[in-house]
């Protein structure tokens, strides 16, 4: 699970933040509290008097940019685009909200309604009178999409189950970013009882590889110093391609035929996948980054078992040792679920000992909210009250665990992708407030001199031979 947050361009950004699809998205890479239960927006613009506000995770975020070249090209004017989530009702209910605020804020508008909550019930987004047009996550980026007509078809969401293909919409990165992100993959076959993201993207669809090399050849030529492997089950990428390649011969094919790009990094991956290429890449190709983004979702069996996971907690630790005796310097995230139904104090002690026996360094941290239509939903629930109370002590875990990672970096040279002015990622993901001067998409060594318990605090290494 992973998400972040919302924009629209012309408006003012708001900042909250949201998990992406509970098992496997690439949103693990944006930095957001881990006490979000479900979807905030963000504000991006999309051409003369057009919004786009993005809810979840990073993949709606990069569709938002194809939503965003469609309209232009399709000649739209006076509307918003909400570009909704579903990985929890707060997600749905928050973007039912944002257009109910957007119809007050601007009367004569267009609101068109996708994303994931669009796709699985496009009826309850039609029903509200604010409304009109609803399209779904194969409509949202197609061509013509927005060249509305004087009485459109109100909702266009046709079966996603039937969609075959992948990446027909492959942009040069995302606007403003200092990296940039090419979807490989999309939709997922797997059926975790706790998520509804399968039904609103799809069976698993894998770009194909002269595809994604191509297109990250593009994206270094126009100097992004990083890209970012992004879908909603990466890991699952090649199983629907010819020969069945897998994502560890991706990874090596783009890093021997795109020699000029210094970082390529991983989204979020699902822990019962991990091929030997991909491991040998992380031990003999120091571009690739050391970081990985664990779908662990629990650490007991029995609730792992109950999720529908395919890991166990020993599958779990057995692939962190395996990716640390390959490269010693990687660090890892995890997204974990408290409060699962039928979940004790016994299981939930399991969850939480995984952190330190994982030796995690960021956490997202979910209270369990159900899904209608999810099997995990018909399951005995807790008390909101306890489950509320185990998401704060996961939490807190994770808070100590960043911080004892953080300490670790006192004293150490890194090497930070400079995301704005004063903010930058090392390798390994921490995030690094800093002293001095070096332009967003740089790579800058930077001398790590502390920390306050959410980033490492460092400084250029000029000014440190200044003083």
């Amino acid at each position: 699970m992973s998400g972040p947050n919302a924009t629209s361009v012309s408006a003012p950004a708001r900042r909250s933040t949201s998990p992406a699809s509970q098992g496997r998205s690439e949103a693990a890479l944006l930095p957001r509290r881990a006490d979000d239960e479900g979807g905030g927006p963000r504000s991006g613009g999309g051409g003369a008097g057009v919004d786009i506000v993005t809810f979840g995770c990073r993949l709606n975020a990069y569709e938002s940019e194809v939503v965003r070249a469609r309209a232009a090209e399709d000649g739209l004017s006076n509307a918003v685009v909400f570009n909704t989530c579903a990985v929890t009702g707060e997600a749905v209910r928050q973007a039912r909200q944002a257009i109910r605020r957007a119809r007050r804020e601007r009367p004569g508008a267009k609101l068109i309604v996708t994303g994931c909550a669009a796709q699985i019930d496009p009826a309850a987004f039609a029903a509200m009178p604010e409304v009109d047009l609803v399209l779904g996550n194969a409509e949202k980026t197609a061509p013509g999409a927005y060249a509305l007509t004087a009485e459109p078809a109100r909702v266009r969401v046709n079966d996603i189950m039937s969609v075959r293909e992948t990446a027909g919409h492959l942009i040069d990165g995302l606007k403003d970013r200092a990296r940039a992100y090419v979807e490989v993959q999309n939709g997922c076959d797997h059926r975790c009882t706790f998520c509804i993201i399968p039904y609103g993207r799809g069976n698993s669809r894998s770009a194909a590889a002269g595809e994604v090399v191509a297109q990250v050849k593009r994206l270094a030529a126009q100097g992004y110093r990083e890209v970012v492997l992004s879908g909603v089950d990466i890991t699952s990428w090649g199983a629907d391609l010819p020969g069945e390649p897998t994502l560890g011969q991706l990874v090596a094919r783009i890093l021997k035929l795109v020699p000029e790009l210094p970082r390529l990094r991983l989204s979020s991956i699902d822990a019962a996948e991990i091929d030997p290429d991909l491991l040998r890449c992380l031990a003999e190709e120091p571009r690739l980054m050391p970081y990985l983004h664990l779908s662990l979702q629990a650490g007991d069996d029995m609730i792992l078992k109950r999720m529908k996971r395919r890991h166990s907690r020993a599958d779990a630790l057995k692939l962190v040792g395996e990716v640390r005796a390959a490269r010693p310097d990687a660090a890892f995230g995890a997204d974990l679920i408290a409060g699962f139904p039928t979940e004790t104090e016994a299981m939930f002690d399991n969850t939480l000992g995984l952190v330190e026996a994982a030796g995690l360094s960021f956490l997202h941290v979910f209270p369990f909210s159900p899904r209608p239509g999810t099997p995990a939903a018909r399951m005995p629930q807790l008390a909101r009250a306890v489950v509320k109370a185990r998401a704060a002590r996961l939490r807190a875990a994770g808070e100590a665990a960043l911080a004892r990672h953080l300490g670790r970096q006192v004293g150490r040279t890194v090497l930070g992708l400079v995301e704005r002015p004063g903010l930058a990622r090392a390798e390994d993901f921490t995030e690094v407030a800093f002293e001095g001067a070096a332009r967003a998409g740089e790579i800058a060594p930077l001398v790590v001199t502390g920390h306050d318990g959410r980033r490492a605090l460092a400084r250029l290494p000029a000014l440190e031979a200044a003083e």
